[in-house]
């Protein structure tokens, strides 16, 4: 920024001055320090959503995205709004089967995520004869399973839980993980198996 003016969306801003004049005087006395430097940099440091659908971490990075489309005969990118752009969710972590006998304690874990953060819901699914299936909204009247749900780990991210405790056999079957916001939804299933023994669980598997 020395001598000249920042481009654009940027602005000049004095870098810290890392060393201290040493006092004394005569011969062997330091020389005044310096000026410190100026650099250039970016005014908006905030997530941007751009025109192609992608995020970018400030406004310059779009900017700098936008001259190398042009640069390849490709349309401009513009800011479509601020912060990350909406997108549907995707499942991280889904859940995984479980092989258990009856009586015990088990729960099933879904880890998902999209902007804005999905909401996060748990169907039993119910198939029928000619492979129609219903959907069973949890957790019903069930006074042995919970459902918890948390935010997190990560930003715009979510996970929730099935607890069953005790696990009794109607609890086996199919259980889905459904996750949805304003741009789409997300699923993902796992089965639960209820064994006479834990012998079985080695054999099943």
């Amino acid at each position: 920024a020395a001598g000249g003016r920042c481009a654009p969306g940027l602005e000049c801003v004095k870098s810290r001055q890392r060393r201290k004049a040493k006092g004394g005087a005569g011969p062997g006395a330091a020389l005044p320090a310096a000026s410190p430097p100026a650099v250039c940099l970016c005014k908006s440091r905030y997530p941007v959503c751009g025109s192609d659908g992608l995020t970018y971490g400030s406004g310059c990075q779009l900017r700098a995205a936008s001259l190398r489309a042009q640069s390849r005969g490709e349309p401009a990118v513009s800011q479509r709004s601020k912060g990350a752009c909406e997108q549907g969710p995707s499942i991280v972590t889904p859940p995984k089967d479980i092989w258990n006998v009856t009586g015990a304690q088990i729960y099933l874990s879904c880890e998902v995520i999209g902007i804005p953060t999905p909401v996060l819901i748990w169907n039993k699914i119910n198939r029928g004869q000619y492979g129609v299936q219903r959907m069973e909204l949890l957790p019903g009247d069930r006074e042995n399973l919970a459902i918890q749900t948390r935010g997190g780990p990560e930003k715009h991210e979510v996970t929730g839980w099935v607890l069953i405790s005790p696990l009794s056999k109607e609890d086996a079957g199919e259980y889905e993980c459904h996750a949805s916001n304003a741009k789409g939804e997300a699923t993902a299933s796992a089965k639960i198996h209820v064994v006479e023994t834990l012998h079985e669980i080695a054999l099943t598997k």
